[in-house]
């Protein structure tokens, strides 16, 4: 398979599907109930600038993401 692409590889103003999550435990727990999940389209709307944190539109919502948290998530 190539190489995985996360969410934190996504530059700002594109979209992406996520795929599947890969935390484990209380990391994965608060992405899913953030409302991203498999099938979910993720729009990068900004990112700090010193990278950290990422703002993303996921199902009409404008949440926050840090980079470890963005790297949980594989995208396509």
């Amino acid at each position: 398979m190539a190489e995985d692409k996360t969410l934190r590889d996504v530059a700002v103003g594109q979209s992406a599907t996520v795929r599947r999550l890969v935390g484990e435990g209380a990391v994965k727990r608060r992405i899913m109930d953030m409302g991203i999940t498999k099938g979910t389209e993720v729009l990068v709307r900004k990112v700090a600038p010193l990278g950290d944190p990422i703002e993303v539109t996921v199902r009409g919502f404008e949440l926050s993401l840090r980079k470890d948290e963005a790297e949980n998530v594989l995208v396509a």
